[in-house]
């Protein structure tokens, strides 16, 4: 990992500053810029693997990342621009290093991120930061190659990531970022075990620019208009369950069963802001995996479904949603009113993390991460849904 590392800080200067002579063609780069981001931090300890029951028998508490980064500041060209007091967004590739390659590898990032500021100077601005994407080249769980490694089930993880930062412009086309940012890596249950990595970590940035920095267009924002909606949506999706207790091949027994998992769910939502909703919402859930029965078939793992009702779950949830046009980044702290009683079942309470896009002004797709106790996935839930408003 350190030699790619090194090998990426020494290309970037080249790549940054082979910029075009002619400053004709800076204008038609649409201010884009390239920057090289270093973070190193630490690893909670939410898991056993990471506490010291690995090979090494040590803590897994560092780790570091080298990252590049491509993105776009927008300058007021629409409206929503100024809103939000003019963005940037782009797309990441992050190198990780655990420490640990044997058990946990080299894992590849890449993601989408959206950059906004709570507050402008004149070269200095204070923003928060969003993240999404997928994690590639872990060296997941195997019952006989990696059986320590209880964190990563699977060889693709979802990637969140969420943070603070402050830039300031070091001259024309440069600017230096500073920050933190917490970051989760998970591949939602849909491969068990899972038990996830939770990082949080300084992180340093140099952005190049490749055109000249364009002054702010203003614009006279209409007076803002409440609005109330009710959103309906049905949900897919599926959970992985290892039946430790059964007498099968070890490769078997840790491929486990992976179970439906479907619903509806409804939400009032009230318009705070342009950016921001506040509501209430029900989830109607059935989940095949509760009370599923498994039985041996010639060394291979046979379902017998138990009764339908025993499969219903009822949750409430308040709901908060931060919009970014026709994006939406939705938190919803949920509680379940209602489910059969099983043994070593998860929390009542637990949480819906979600992203929602709306492809006309009323049709929307999602992806909502189910999860409990802050930092173990239950299922993930492809949704679409319709919205009504008035």
């Amino acid at each position: 990992m350190r030699k790619y590392i090194l090998a990426f800080l020494s290309v970037f200067p080249l790549i940054s500053f082979a910029q075009p002579k002619d400053s004709t063609l800076l204008k038609t780069t649409n201010n884009y810029a390239i920057s090289a981001m270093y973070q190193n931090g630490y690893v909670f300890p939410t898991n056993d693997f990471v506490r010291g029951s690995n090979t090494e028998k040590e803590l897994i508490n560092a780790f570091q990342t080298v990252s590049i980064r491509f993105s776009k500041q927008s300058f007021g060209e629409k409206v929503w621009e100024h809103w939000y007091n003019y963005p940037q967004w782009g797309v990441g590739l992050s190198l990780y290093d655990f420490y640990n390659p044997e058990e946990i590898g080299n894992p590849v990032a890449l993601y989408g991120f959206f950059n906004a500021p709570f507050k402008r100077w004149n070269k200095l601005s204070f923003n928060y930061e969003i993240g999404f994407g997928a994690t590639f080249n872990w060296k997941h769980f195997d019952p006989i190659t990696n059986s320590s490694n209880i964190a990563i089930g699977a060889g693709e993880s979802f990637y969140i990531d969420a943070g603070l930062n402050l830039q300031y412009a070091l001259a024309e086309h440069w600017d230096l970022e500073t920050g933190f940012s917490v970051t989760h890596f998970s591949n939602g249950a849909l491969k068990k075990p899972n038990f996830g990595l939770n990082t949080i970590a300084p992180k340093i940035s140099l952005k190049y620019n490749f055109d000249e920095k364009h002054d702010f267009i203003k614009h006279e924002i209409p007076k803002f208009q409440a609005e109330k909606e009710w959103l309906i949506s049905t949900f897919i999706g599926g959970t992985n369950v290892i039946y430790d207790s059964i007498n099968v091949d070890i490769q078997e027994k840790y491929e486990g069963v992976t179970f439906l998992v479907s619903g509806i769910t409804s939400t009032m939502n009230w318009h705070l802001t342009r950016m921001s909703k506040i509501g209430i919402g029900m989830a109607f859930t059935y989940n095949g995996s509760v009370n599923a029965q498994v039985a041996v078939d010639n060394n291979e793992l046979e379902v017998a479904d138990g009764l339908f009702s025993d499969k219903i779950q009822i949750s409430i949830f308040p709901s908060y949603e931060f919009v970014v046009n026709r994006f939406s980044l939705i938190l919803q702290p949920a509680f379940y009113l209602y489910r059969k009683q099983t043994a070593n079942q998860t929390p009542v309470f637990h949480h819906r993390i979600g992203l929602k896009y709306h492809f006309t002004n009323d049709f929307f797709v999602g992806i909502t991460l189910r999860d409990y106790a802050f930092h173990v996935s239950d299922f993930v839930e492809w949704n679409v849904g319709y919205r009504i408003k008035w």
